[in-house]
């Protein structure tokens, strides 16, 4: 018997948590906004992942987790175009390339920050159709689903209290004339300094994230740390929000020149503080 619904009514961790219990064995289905994610189950235990916008066989694994080279990649591909991921995988095996806990590790990763970043949705038609088996040719795993449910419901947390301090993604933001103190301690991140250059009050907080292809929830807890330490604040936005309007970064049409030297006005006004 098929399970559907909408995430907002029955979350993610539920599910996983409802599928752990009842040890079941088939796939999830979660679309939102053009996006789709799948997940295979064997007896309660999570198998496979795949995130539709993502290279999701063997070799883009390997190269997102930085275990191979572009043109390793590319090499790879050429030679094991028409190869499974399990044919592949014992080929790299026995060329002594990885050892099989290498290519288990990249893989788990990989299916893991799926999870992860499934956490931060709040929305979503979910479909889950018991007996369906992972696709054909895949390196499958065995992935206990406890500790990723005990992340879920830390994450769930984290979201109300995010949601609280920033109830919309509507607002823009805009940098204080005043930074407070506690910019002292803040260290930014290259996704944080991402969104930094999108700071407009004509850009609300939900295009900077489309923009930077960050999901509700990694978003707040950028501004979030950036409102922390006064380093921005919220207002409404300068125009009238069109979501279908791209954005572009501040220093977009500056020279590299201007770029650096905005950048060193704000660490030196950082570090003056």
């Amino acid at each position: 018997m098929a399970l559907k619904g909408n995430l907002r009514d029955f979350s993610f961790t539920q599910l996983l948590n409802l599928i752990n219990l009842a040890k079941k064995t088939g796939s999830l289905i979660i679309e939102r906004s053009g996006q789709t994610v799948r997940f295979y189950f064997l007896d309660g235990k999570l198998a496979y992942a795949i995130f539709d916008q993502d290279n999701n066989n063997l070799i883009g694994v390997l190269l997102r987790a930085k275990k191979i080279g572009v043109h390793q990649a590319k090499a790879i591909q050429e030679r094991a175009a028409r190869m499974s991921d399990k044919e592949l995988g014992l080929l790299l095996v026995n060329a002594n390339y990885f050892s099989q806990q290498d290519i288990i590790s990249c893989l788990q990763e990989h299916v893991i920050q799926i999870v992860n970043q499934m956490f931060g949705w709040s929305e979503g038609v979910f479909h889950f159709e018991t007996g369906v088996p992972p696709p054909e040719g895949k390196i499958t795993l065995r992935i206990n689903l406890e500790n990723q449910i005990i992340e879920g419901v830390r994450r769930m947390r984290e979201w109300e209290q995010l949601k609280d301090e920033i109830p919309s993604l509507d607002m823009a933001l805009r940098f204080t004339e005043r930074p407070g103190s506690n910019i002292r301690n803040l260290s930014l991140k290259p996704e944080e300094w991402k969104v930094i250059s999108y700071i407009n009050p004509k850009n609300t907080i939900k295009q900077i994230a489309q923009a930077n292809k960050l999901n509700d929830m990694d978003i707040r807890k950028i501004v979030f740390s950036l409102l922390q330490a006064g380093l921005v604040e919220l207002v409404r936005p300068a125009t009238v929000p069109v979501y279908a309007r791209p954005i572009t970064p501040a220093l977009a049409n500056a020279s590299k020149q201007e770029q650096q030297s905005l950048v060193n006005r704000l660490i030196q006004r950082i570090r003056s503080i």
